[in-house]
């Protein structure tokens, strides 16, 4: 089975880069995030003439999460237990469309549009870290009900946790993504047992998943490793191959302006 997530940065604009790219790629199950739809806009039926059953929530223009399967879509979530909101302005916290659940193929999936931040000083940054918190609870949770059940909890996790996943980290003192409390949250999923499944088999430094569209990032190679995928002991022991496919951040002639990030995809046994 083979297992991918990207953050395509708006799923109407990318649809065809997007299912052009699964269909060379061969993959099986794909979790995306930023889709920027609602559920009715989503164009499921590029998918479908794939072979692939679609999952998505989105309330508006941002955010959004689905997952896009052809060996099977059960028992999906709308969100985890536990998952926090955002209000602004004071208002009520409501939920945002940032955690997708399927089951495919005996993989329970989660999608994961993790929280940005913004700054150290501002307001998403504790929910961010809330957000982790309570998403690190919930899955320590189903391991401890089933610690052989297989998840994958894939995304964009607007996090980077070493100094070499960036292109410069004195570029980021005093920024988000960088903090440590954030690379606290982050390494919490080790300590209760999800391991970057990845990473193994794309050693660093200089390993990169994003790039900013400003100031010609990836031509020149500023980039950053924020989309993870991590695994529990289960799936973790399936991986037999893993990669970040680079060439999908680069344009193409003819095509629109591909997504800031790349694909990540692993190979399970």
């Amino acid at each position: 089975m083979r297992l991918a997530t990207w953050n395509v940065n708006s799923i109407r604009t990318r649809v065809e880069r997007v299912t052009d790219w699964l269909a060379r790629a061969d993959v099986d199950v794909l979790a995306m995030q930023e889709t920027k739809c609602t559920d009715a806009q989503f164009p499921a039926l590029a998918f479908e003439a794939l072979g692939y059953e679609i999952a998505h929530v989105g309330y508006n223009q941002w955010n959004g999460v689905a997952i896009a399967s052809r060996v099977g879509l059960d028992e999906v979530s709308i969100g985890f237990d536990g998952q926090p909101g955002f209000g602004k302005d004071g208002a009520a916290p409501e939920a945002e469309a940032r955690a997708l659940g399927a089951t495919c193929n005996g993989v329970r999936v989660w999608s994961l549009y993790v929280p940005n931040g913004r700054s150290l000083d501002d307001p998403h940054l504790e929910y961010k870290l809330e957000w982790l918190a309570a998403l690190r609870d919930t899955a320590s949770g189903w391991l401890a009900q089933d610690p052989e059940q297989p998840i994958a909890l894939v995304g964009d996790w607007n996090i980077v946790p070493r100094d070499d996943d960036v292109w410069d980290i004195s570029a980021f003192v005093g920024k988000t993504h960088v903090s440590p409390p954030e690379r606290a949250a982050f390494e919490a999923f080790n300590d209760a047992g999800f391991a970057d499944v990845v990473r193994p088999f794309t050693p660093g430094p200089g390993v990169y998943t994003y790039w900013d569209y400003t100031q010609l990032a990836f031509q020149k190679r500023r980039g950053m490793r924020i989309d993870f995928i991590l695994g529990s002991p289960a799936l973790a022991s399936r991986v037999a191959a893993a990669e970040i496919v680079k060439d999908e951040r680069r344009p193409r002639k003819g095509t629109t302006a591909p997504s800031d990030h790349a694909p990540v995809v692993v190979d399970l046994e």
